[in-house]
């Protein structure tokens, strides 16, 4: 999930849920509310509206009052009646006050008012106009809401009001209490939800961000095998395996710098070793023709021609390496192009087959295919191939038994070249190691077969660079075989010249 959806989600939750569980809230202080209102009306709510019942009990008492009040008005000052009316108003919360003139001869004892009853502010004789809003007592507690007044006249003829009121005292405070329970069931709903939700949110992001914050430490001091492993499917996962990636591409880069640091000294190493044996055998060459050790013209014929040979391996070494740094940095251009192989390869037999039979070696092509065979090369790298692997057959081979055999074939979409000799072969431990610039499976590094250790190193490079792989099979004692494998093109190039 993305963060950005992570965000829009925990903001809709941060609305909804405090309504989903304020709402709850209400449900449940609406039950107390029924609870209170009970236990403060002495109603049943179990059965129907409780509300109409209050009303439908009230109009009742009311009419019964009435009755009283036609019939004999001065009952109103007996006590048995006031009982008996105060206990039909009492059981839904309701009361009496009766009042003679301007003197209150009764109010409900559960006011907790004065004996007198003095101080109430009650409406005027023949008011209509019921107060809507409550009249206070002057003294005690509480507070109450007239509902009725009936007027009268005592059988003295004095002013007589009946005055039916609500008592609010207990609900009044229910409301009070219920108000404020409910501002802080919301503000407590509030807070709590947006913390749990925001703390939920900022870890997820917070978390990658430490993590990503040590790797960057680690890396700082070095430590580029601290691996970065990503939490979450959002952007911060996104950037977490794009650091991973940076890791491991800083990681490979340094160690490609190391060992292109220890190539550098291995090289210097093998071309002080592979020149100074030349140089020093001119140097000794030189010294005998200055001595005078050539007193006849075969013998300074012959050091001035071991000179000249020296000075040609020298120059062929030095070709070589210059050949292979550039290679090596993807400097030297190709020219590609499609060539039939079978040709190609049968044209190169022949110009090596000459200089072969001059150094008494046998040269012979055992397999060509009858059809052409397209592959993409460049001509003139691919040659240096070729040449590189048969000089480095005959340079390893007997000379009573230097025979060098040539194949080609098609094989699964690709061609296959084999060059097989029958020389010493190559021992197991050497073997995968022979396609490595200046190495040489002799460890003494002798130089009776000369060389310059970055013929085979050479070839790979450009076999390479042609998308094919090369490869070398050997048994010591019955030689080795040079596999080439290149992808075959596509289409013929028709009327190529090879």
């Amino acid at each position: 999930m993305s963060i950005r959806l992570r965000l829009v989600l925990s903001y809709i939750a941060m609305l909804l849920v405090p309504l989903v569980l304020f709402g709850l809230a209400l449900i449940l202080f609406g039950i107390a509310a029924f609870g209170s209102l009970k236990s403060a009306f002495d109603v049943d709510f179990s059965h129907g509206n409780p509300v109409k019942r209050v009303i439908e009990h009230e109009a009742e008492d009311v009419a019964y009052l009435k009755t009283k009040i036609d019939g004999n008005p001065d009952a109103l000052l007996q006590p048995d009646l006031l009982k008996e009316l105060e206990d039909r108003f009492h059981k839904i919360n309701m009361g009496l006050i009766v009042r003679k003139d301007q003197t209150v001869t009764y109010v409900s004892p559960y006011l907790k008012t004065s004996d007198s009853g003095q101080g109430l502010r009650l409406p005027r004789y023949g008011t209509t106009e019921v107060s809507s809003k409550p009249g206070h007592l002057g003294w005690g507690e509480g507070s109450l809401w007239i509902t009725r007044q009936q007027d009268f006249l005592f059988s003295d003829q004095s002013q007589g009001s009946v005055f039916i009121y609500l008592n609010g005292s207990s609900f009044q405070k229910y409301l009070h209490a219920f108000s404020r329970s409910v501002v802080w069931t919301f503000l407590i709903i509030l807070v709590g939800t947006n913390g749990v939700l925001t703390y939920f949110v900022s870890r997820s992001i917070i978390r990658p961000l430490r993590a990503l914050r040590r790797a960057a430490e680690e890396i700082k001091e070095g430590n580029l095998n601290f691996e970065i492993v990503p939490h979450a499917q959002d952007e911060l996962g996104d950037l977490s395996k794009a650091f991973e990636a940076m890791r491991r591409k800083l990681k490979e880069s340094v160690e490609l710098q190391l060992q292109y640091e220890e190539n550098r000294k291995e090289l210097l190493s093998n071309i002080s070793h592979d020149l100074k044996t030349p140089v020093t055998a001119i140097k000794g060459y030189a010294h005998g023709i200055m001595d005078g050790v050539t007193n006849s013209p075969d013998k300074l014929d012959k050091y001035i021609r071991t000179i000249y040979n020296k000075a040609v391996d020298m120059d062929r070494m030095i070709d070589e390496l210059f050949l292979f740094s550039k290679l090596d940095l993807g400097k030297v251009p190709f020219q590609f192009e499609t060539v039939d192989l079978v040709s190609y390869v049968r044209d190169c037999a022949e110009d090596v087959q000459t200089d072969m039979e001059k150094k008494g070696a046998v040269f012979r092509i055992a397999e060509l295919p009858d059809t052409p065979l397209p592959v993409t090369l460049d001509r003139d790298k691919f040659r240096r191939v070729l040449l590189n692997i048969i000089e480095n057959a005959v340079k390893y081979s007997d000379p009573d038994r230097c025979d060098v055999t040539m194949r080609l074939f098609a094989h699964e979409g690709h061609a296959v070249l084999q060059i097989a000799d029958r020389g010493q072969g190559i021992s197991a431990e050497a073997l995968p190691h022979i396609f490595d610039r200046f190495y040489r499976a002799d460890p003494s590094r002798n130089t009776a077969t000369g060389g310059s250790g970055l013929g085979l190193a050479i070839a790979k490079q450009i076999v390479e660079e042609h998308g094919g792989s090369i490869s070398a099979s050997s048994e010591i004692g019955q030689g080795t075989t040079i596999t080439i494998v290149l992808k075959q093109s596509a289409q013929t190039q028709e009327g190529s010249d090879v």
